[in-house]
């Protein structure tokens, strides 16, 4: 039976990996969810796992070495799944330590705890899951490949950049075999409203401005929550020890044109009573520091040794989205009516 550890699980990303690996018809094992349970978490997107028999839950925080060795030491890990992070832009310019602290350190007890781990079981591989932000902005005519040169522009992709170094060197030093995954923009259901599209839509509903910094054309690869799920389980299963992996939507858009999909979405299913477009809500707001213009990468390596190919359309992936956030609408107000109310600009 397998036994896989993911950090970060009652997030976003994570729980989207949780609920795709108990889905897998030929998967015969458990997952343990390590999650500390910050503000971005939510454990009612896990609420069908918490019923299966294979799932098990533990609050922790990854920053705490003696209960990471302990769980890790108990549990015995063949596979981990590292997505535990502090992962929020403007959070990071307001406070870099938080992110040195989570995303640097803690990622280094994982790995070490998974080097102890090695010594009975040698077949663990390590799943560290990073960003296209560590490769900073890309000109117009190309995208990032998994081999070129790091540069991080926020303390937040800088933070990143740093655990996926130390991913490497545990792996060059003291063997541990580590897989490194770099996602585009994730999208989709359960997202935490405080990144671009959960605020849009929620804002929109609520007869609220729809921030966009500068002048809306910066340009994100925007990639299916599920969609990323699936390419996480077939690195963690079938990738190979050393590389990189860059996870690509295949779906560039501007900001602004990202917001007027929404709204247009909007208009279709849910019109206001005025009959006016969701549009006219859009509001322009300064820049934020550092707000590089275009991440892209190339994912021909993924899609070329493991057969993985988004599945998902970005218009489909939209709707899907706006559905689902329009459903849960009234509870997701009510529990983070302070969080985006707050933020002025808009995240990643």
């Amino acid at each position: 039976m397998s036994r896989v550890l993911v950090t970060g699980g009652a997030g976003f990303i994570g729980s989207a990996v949780i609920r795709h690996i108990l889905k897998d018809p030929h998967f015969n094992g458990t997952v343990l969810n390590v999650d500390k349970l910050t503000y971005a978490a939510n454990l009612r997107a896990l609420e069908d796992a918490s019923e299966d028999p294979r799932y098990i839950f533990e609050q922790q925080d990854i920053v705490d070495w003696p209960a990471m060795r302990r769980l890790f030491a108990d549990y015995r890990p063949e596979f981990v799944i590292h997505l535990a992070a502090e992962s929020h832009v403007d959070r990071s310019i307001d406070d870099p330590f938080e992110f040195i602290n989570t995303n640097v350190l803690g990622t280094c007890n994982l790995l070490h705890a998974a080097l102890e781990t090695l010594e009975g079981e040698p077949t663990l591989r390590f799943v560290h899951v990073s960003t296209d932000e560590v490769y900073g902005s890309m000109e117009s005519d190309r995208s990032a490949l998994e081999d070129d040169a790091y540069r991080p522009n926020s303390p937040y992709s800088a933070s990143k950049a740093a655990s996926d170094h130390m991913a490497r060197a545990w792996r060059v030093t003291y063997g541990v075999p580590v897989i490194v995954t770099n996602c585009t923009n994730n999208y989709g259901p359960w997202q935490y409203p405080e990144k671009l599209i959960p605020v849009i839509i929620l804002n929109a509903v609520n007869d609220r401005p729809l921030p966009i910094y500068g002048d809306g054309g910066n340009i994100r690869d925007w990639l299916f929550v599920e969609d990323h799920a699936a390419a996480i389980w077939s690195a963690a299963q079938h990738g190979e020890s050393g590389l990189h992996y860059n996870v690509s939507g295949s779906a560039e858009r501007s900001n602004l044109e990202v917001v007027t999909q929404v709204c247009s979405v909007l208009d279709e299913i849910r019109p206001r009573d005025d009959g006016r477009s969701y549009s006219d809500q859009i509001e322009f707001v300064p820049d934020r520091p550092g707000h590089d213009r275009r991440y892209s990468l190339n994912s021909d390596r993924i899609e070329k040794s493991l057969g993985w190919k988004p599945s998902v359309s970005f218009e489909e992936g939209m709707r899907k989205t706006v559905d689902w956030y329009l459903t849960n609408a009234d509870e997701l107000v009510r529990d983070t009516r302070s969080a985006f109310e707050t933020r002025r600009g808009l995240g990643k």
